[in-house]
């Protein structure tokens, strides 16, 4: 009987150990795959990425600039190619999206005060048509802004965006510096310092 009790407890004990080594296996992939889904590479700019800059991060992997037809308020057909030699601060926005609407000032007044043939805030307007955005600008005085828009409504999707606004910093040669995710203050002293240690660098 003594045996028996003895044997059961043994393999009770052997049993235990069986189930805690595949729950602590278990544990540590989906920490690896957790952290993998949210890690970003580091970059020269994470020590400005703080307070309200806070979420642009470095992806481990950017997608290639979109190069798909952008048309100008004058009607002209580009592309983000068009624009290398600077560095670009897109954002892709519309006049339906709430987040949007509330930071477009913000990103007006940034291209007021930073603005050059070095930086420039290009505002992609993702509406259906430019008439949308134009009544939009005329009403909130946006008046450093140049109007773009997407007529294919495939840009943003192109350059992996998630959802309105997602806002991209794009070095001279059309590669990703880094972005952020939803609205922001782009007017603030955090998003000066960002963009002004970006010009330095990039």
């Amino acid at each position: 009987m003594v045996e028996r009790l003895q044997a059961f407890l043994k393999a009770r004990g052997l049993t235990s150990a069986i189930i805690a080594a595949a729950i602590l296996g278990l544990a540590g992939v989906l920490y690896v795959i957790s952290t993998a889904l949210v890690s970003s590479t580091p970059g020269p700019l994470d020590s400005y990425a703080r307070g309200e800059m806070s979420r642009f991060v470095t992806l481990d992997e950017a997608p290639a600039q979109p190069l798909g037809r952008i048309v100008t308020g004058e009607g002209e057909a580009m592309t983000l190619a068009d624009r290398r030699g600077g560095l670009v601060l897109v954002n892709f926005w519309a006049t339906w999206c709430a987040p949007c609407v509330v930071e477009m000032p913000e990103l007006d007044e940034l291209q007021a005060r930073l603005g050059s043939d070095d930086f420039e805030v290009m505002a992609i307007s993702m509406d259906r048509t430019m008439d949308e955005a134009r009544a939009f600008y005329e009403e909130n005085a946006l008046e450093h802004l140049a109007l773009y828009h997407d007529p294919a409504l495939r840009l943003a999707m192109a350059a992996g965006s998630r959802g309105l606004p997602t806002t991209i910093l794009y070095d001279r040669h059309g590669g990703e510096i880094g972005r952020l995710t939803g609205e922001a203050a782009w007017a603030s002293d955090d998003a000066i310092a960002l963009i002004e240690a970006a010009l330095e660098r990039y």
